[in-house]
């Protein structure tokens, strides 16, 4: 009986350790400026409300919906301040966008296409989107430049 003791004792023992590699890994992006840095996961950034663009891109097919965080919003909530934003990739790609897009457009940092949060091996798991239907002049370069998708961070300066 004691064998039986153990052996569950040593199951749980293994089975809590392992408990963290199951646990999902809730993506988030990192708000850069002079006044200091904001780190947000997903849940945060989708408690701050999320706004929809509903547009066809270059990248996927038909009219896509994504839903976001309006850029405007995330930068005010970091207090940063400035007329360039650089967006950084998980591959450390990187564009300057600038600030003024992010009101005149309303430009949205996407956690969701179409319902479904995207996966870092499909453009998420954040994608800056402008609504490019909306006017004829974002339908071209330089703002399908700017819409970077697997966004890791947000630096204004």
């Amino acid at each position: 009986m004691t064998s039986v003791r153990f052996m569950t004792a040593v199951l749980f023992a293994v089975f809590a350790f392992a408990m963290p590699a199951f646990a999902e890994d809730v993506p988030a992006v990192t708000i850069s400026s002079a006044a200091g840095s904001l780190k947000l996961d997903r849940n945060e950034l989708e408690a701050m409300g999320l706004v929809s663009i509903k547009t066809t891109t270059p990248w996927n097919e038909g009219v896509v919906d994504f839903e976001g965080v309006p850029i405007k919003a995330l930068l005010e909530k970091a207090n940063a301040t400035g007329p360039t934003a650089t967006v950084i990739a998980l591959n450390d790609y990187s564009v300057d966008i600038p600030t003024a897009d992010f009101d005149e457009f309303g430009v949205i940092l996407a956690v969701k296409r179409n319902g479904e949060y995207m996966p870092v091996d499909d453009q998420g798991p954040f994608f800056v989107i402008y609504p490019f239907d909306s006017n004829p002049t974002l339908q071209g370069q330089p703002y399908y430049g700017r819409a970077v998708w697997q966004v890791k961070e947000i630096t204004v300066q």
